[in-house]
């Protein structure tokens, strides 16, 4: 039974380091630019809302991915590795439906809503 809770951590281990290389690689804004982005009317305009909430999934990501940015490495707990993993998901898959008018559109402002400027080089 040991060896078999070792491989689940090292596996486990492992998927977090490739999630947070990714979750790094992917977010181009800083905590500071996020927060400042979701301040805007822009971007409380996007977005899908759950059942009547009045804050779109992307948007409250948005907050939970300036908490990571603002922590240290040694600070993450499982709910962040999570949170990373669906930041790293949701950028992939809206990349890849990237509309011929970026700028201005509400495809830009959700990437930017999960942390992610598509205008930033």
């Amino acid at each position: 039974m040991a060896t078999a809770t070792k491989e689940t951590t090292d596996k486990q281990e492992k998927e977090n380091q490739q999630v947070e290389k990714d979750f790094k690689e992917l977010v181009n804004m800083s905590a500071s630019e996020l927060k400042k982005w979701l301040d805007t009317d822009e971007s409380k305009a996007v977005g899908q809302k759950k059942d009547g909430a009045k804050e779109s999934t992307g948007h409250e990501s948005g907050r939970k991915i300036i908490e990571i940015l603002d922590k240290k490495k040694s600070e993450y707990d499982e709910d962040d590795y999570d949170q990373m993993h669906r930041t790293v998901s949701y950028i992939k898959r809206h990349m890849a439906q990237e509309p011929k008018e970026t700028e201005g559109s509400n495809w830009a402002y959700s990437l930017k809503n999960w942390g992610h400027d598509p205008n930033k080089k």
